[in-house]
């Protein structure tokens, strides 16, 4: 799809309540890291409405198969008035794509696209351009520079661990996105009319859980957020603010989901 221009960008059209088809909730009992720490961080601004972002969306379950990645599939919902609600979708995903196309200073923004470590756009299809960028920044000032790490340490509570780092030049929030491992939804109208899709790490929360100073910090969840956002798994994103609430560069992350 072509970028959207920002008149279509604040509409938000309700077409009734999203028919869920297939996506029940599995909360987790148990949870795993699923990888070491990661090479960067892949957000994809997706839509069930999107005829062109199929074949994003399967980059990026690659992406999340692997486990080299932190990989977030963000739903947006400006594309629902085309015949198909997506019932991922949330309005503070729309919001955080426009604010990157502010911070990025882009003409509008798209399905599929990803931004990579906060600080770059491309399109969601090119898997071998986003995994050759995701190479050339690894161990770079421009990937992730600062240790952090995620795990749960009691039944019933995670622990964020953030080591040393230095480089920053603006405030460094610490984001905890909530999301659900594999989400099946089969859509029976609009672009994507027909299509049973797979939906990997599908982000349904976001929060501010911390502030990072450059110093060893340490920071406890409890297991029940992930309950009560009815998700399977978490990321942690050390990300840079670069005033009026527009996201920076993500010097950090870490992942963990429910075992499958």
């Amino acid at each position: 799809m072509q970028p959207v221009p920002l008149p279509v960008l604040s509409r938000r059209i309700l077409i009734g309540a999203p028919l869920l088809a297939a996506a029940a909730y599995v909360l987790p009992v148990c949870a795993e890291n699923v990888g070491k720490k990661p090479d960067g961080v892949v957000e994809l601004y997706t839509s069930q409405g999107c005829g062109s972002c199929p074949p994003a969306d399967a980059v990026l379950k690659e992406l999340a198969t692997e486990g080299k990645v932190v990989a977030l599939a963000f739903h947006v919902d400006y594309w629902d008035y085309r015949g198909w609600t997506d019932n991922l979708a949330l309005p503070e995903n729309t919001d955080r794509q426009n604010a990157y196309r502010t911070a990025l200073r882009l003409n509008g923004v798209y399905t599929p696209q990803v931004i990579l470590n906060g600080r770059e756009h491309m399109n969601g299809q090119d898997g071998q351009k986003i995994r050759r960028r995701i190479a050339e920044t690894r161990g770079t000032p421009t990937g992730l520079t600062v240790p952090v790490s995620i795990e749960k340490t009691a039944p019933d509570r995670l622990l964020i661990d953030i080591g040393p780092g230095s480089g920053a030049t603006n405030p460094v929030r610490v984001l905890l996105a909530y999301f659900n491992r594999e989400t099946i939804v089969e859509i029976p109208d609009g672009e994507n009319v027909g299509r049973k899709v797979s939906y990997a790490n599908s982000v349904r929360a976001m929060e501010t859980v911390g502030m990072w100073d450059g110093k060893p910090q340490k920071i406890e969840i409890p297991l029940s957020e992930l309950a009560s956002k009815k998700a399977t798994g978490c990321a942690v994103l050390l990300q840079e603010m670069l005033g009026e609430g527009k996201p920076g560069p993500i010097i950090g992350a870490s992942i963990m989901a429910a075992k499958p």
